[in-house]
């Protein structure tokens, strides 16, 4: 698969992805400042998930990392890029007015575990895992295509457990049994 068309099939993924999110994050209107730790976890989630993909796809700069990747990754990438689109949507609708892109309890917050949330916990970082791999597969560059793993990577590495910590505090037995019967982000796996 040529360049051009990879370039063209991230970008209509990426532009699906912030169209799901777009409509969730302006009903999430920050008031708090984030703490240092937040601030620094966003801005590497953004150079790897959206700066570096977007000068690779736009401009040359990034060009010296590039590599030869095997035809199916493109096709594979998409197919993944697709999925995690979807869970994206799903984890966002099914959360409702309980979702937050910080780790906080709001007012009002209730434990979902209908939809997507009756076999995964954490079904939204299991769609940021698929759309980072689906970047390593469909932008053949160590930079770019890479880039969404590492920056994810470290941010679901220091969240989830501060997270789970979280839900057990706020919804105690609740949330225990309901760690019991799901899973964290693979249906019967993991």
């Amino acid at each position: 698969m040529d360049t051009l068309t990879l370039k063209i099939i991230f970008m209509v993924g990426f532009v699906a992805a912030w169209a799901i999110r777009t409509p969730y994050q302006k009903q999430h209107q920050q008031t708090k400042h984030l703490v240092p730790q937040e601030r620094i976890l966003f801005m590497l989630i953004y150079v790897g998930m959206v700066v570096s993909p977007l000068i690779y796809v736009f401009s040359p700069l990034l060009s010296f990392a590039d590599y030869r990747s095997p035809v199916w990754a493109g096709y594979v990438g998409g197919i993944v890029f697709a999925i995690a689109l979807w869970l994206l949507w799903r984890s966002h609708d099914d959360l409702g007015k309980n979702w937050s892109p910080t780790v906080e309890i709001k007012e009002g917050h209730t434990l979902v575990s209908n939809g997507v949330y009756q076999q995964i916990r954490h079904p939204m970082y299991t769609a940021f895992w698929l759309w980072s791999a689906a970047q390593a597969l469909i932008l053949p560059n160590w930079i770019a295509g890479l880039g969404g793993i590492l920056s994810f990577g470290m941010t679901y590495f220091l969240r989830i457990q501060q997270e789970e910590q979280m839900m057990i505090e706020q919804f105690g037995a609740e949330y225990k049994a309901y760690m019991q019967r799901t899973k964290r982000l693979i249906p019967y796996l993991f």
